[in-house]
């Protein structure tokens, strides 16, 4: 068995319609799958990735409608990050973000790569990092394939 990374990553939000606004038509994912939580079946479980839900390109979000903002410390995640496929684009979403109004930090080298730090509208923070000096796993589907030609 060969492994080639995380299937995807878990988060929480309060407010699912907004959740799907967000990742949808802002970051352009597509909703792969949007259930229940087989715990809770009164709680959404929405499942984004790209358009055949491959491993490594999904994220999920649980439901929790009265949940807390979060408080970031220690123990907490530093960031969900995803993969674009070049520098050129992480100027794209950067000007993107600008547009939109979307709390967003400077691009910058981290590990050797370019990335661009932001936030959701629930202050999740996020990262974009670009595939251009990719020297590990395989340069397969990042997010959108966009450029700064859209």
């Amino acid at each position: 068995m060969e492994f080639k990374g995380l299937h995807h990553v878990s988060a929480l939000t309060a407010r699912a319609p907004h959740n799907y606004e967000f990742y949808t038509n802002i970051l352009g994912m597509r909703l792969v799958k949007k259930t229940v939580n087989q715990d809770d079946p009164s709680m959404y479980h929405l499942f984004y990735g790209d358009e055949k839900g491959n491993p490594g390109t999904e994220v999920t979000f649980f439901e929790i409608p009265m949940l807390a903002q979060n408080h970031e410390g220690t123990n907490s995640i530093s960031a969900i990050s995803f993969r674009v496929q070049n520098d050129q684009a992480l100027a794209y979403w950067k000007q993107r973000f600008e547009e939109l109004e979307i709390e967003h930090e400077e691009i910058a080298e981290r590990a050797g790569r370019a990335t661009l730090a932001f936030r959701d509208f629930e202050g999740q923070r996020l990262m974009l990092v670009s595939d251009e000096k990719n020297e590990g796993v395989g340069r397969r589907h990042p997010l959108g394939e966009r450029t700064s030609t859209g």
